[in-house]
């Protein structure tokens, strides 16, 4: 028989967890959507959400072909609370993705932040973090990130990404070799094919090439801790606000954490909440 006084604790430790959970979610509840957050963010009467599957942290395909994965999470969880369809716009590579957001093509996508991009979009604070890093062939002088910006090297990288915006502001020496297409392993074609010095890529879509390539090798460290965020068009002000809290609320509460576990990308920073 369980001993009366361990029963009643285990019942007030039950209590104490549960009213400190209400509490943790009511501080992120959100009201209702207002009549101007839904012609922001779903003016078709659903919400058109942006999947790019260029980059393999974001968005993946299941067996069957439907698209799963972070930001697949995030667009139904969305659409679930404005109380409106959701509509899978699918694209191969961030930049296309961005074009499509910028002229108002769908309403929300998930974008890495970038001071180019927010010219023509507004953005959350981040949900993840993940690397910006180099794979180079497994013999190879350069050890570190930080010798590769050298003259004479060359860097394979994929077009418009946002670790290609990043090294045009900040090589000085090295020079960067665009792919034709976008996406987090586009550089690597280019990179074997012409006999560059290092490929430019997401730390997890490098490390998913190097696994099966034993000839190369992803370097430990990184030149760019990349903030994937949400993002909507300019001039939709109650769809942004509606959207920062929405993302404050879905880090906090463990939802990015899980949608990732159920990825197979534990190791995925979430991001820390915005102060």
């Amino acid at each position: 028989m369980r001993h009366p006084l361990k029963t009643a604790a285990a019942l007030a430790a039950a209590l104490i967890f549960s009213c400190n959970a209400f509490l943790h979610t009511a501080a992120f509840a959100q009201t209702a959507p207002s009549p101007e957050v839904l012609k922001d963010l779903a003016p078709t009467g659903k919400l058109r959400a942006a999947i790019n599957y260029g980059n393999s942290v974001l968005a993946q395909k299941a067996p069957g072909g439907a698209p799963r994965g972070i930001s697949v999470d995030l667009a139904a969880a969305l659409a679930k609370r404005l109380g409106v369809p959701v509509d899978y716009v699918e694209f191969q590579a961030a930049g296309k993705a961005f074009d499509a957001l910028a002229t108002g093509a769908v309403d929300v996508g998930f974008i890495a932040i970038d001071p180019v991009r927010a010219a023509q979009a507004d953005f959350t604070a981040p949900y993840v973090i993940i690397e910006g890093t180099y794979m180079v062939l497994k013999d190879s002088p350069l050890k570190d990130v930080g010798d590769v910006d050298r003259p004479g090297i060359a860097i394979g990288i994929g077009l418009d990404s946002v670790y290609d915006l990043f090294l045009t502001r900040e090589l000085k020496h090295a020079t960067i070799v665009r792919a034709k297409v976008g996406g987090a392993t586009a550089g690597i074609p280019v990179f074997l094919e012409q006999k560059l010095d290092a490929a430019a890529g997401v730390r997890q879509a490098l490390e998913g090439y190097a696994k099966d390539h034993p000839e190369v090798r992803v370097m430990s460290g990184a030149f760019q801790q990349i903030r994937q965020a949400m993002t909507t068009p300019k001039n939709r002000p109650a769809g942004l606000a509606y959207l920062k809290v929405f993302v404050e609320e879905m880090k906090a509460s463990g939802f990015v954490a899980e949608s990732l576990k159920n990825s197979g990308l534990s190791e995925v920073a979430v991001a820390p909440a915005e102060k």
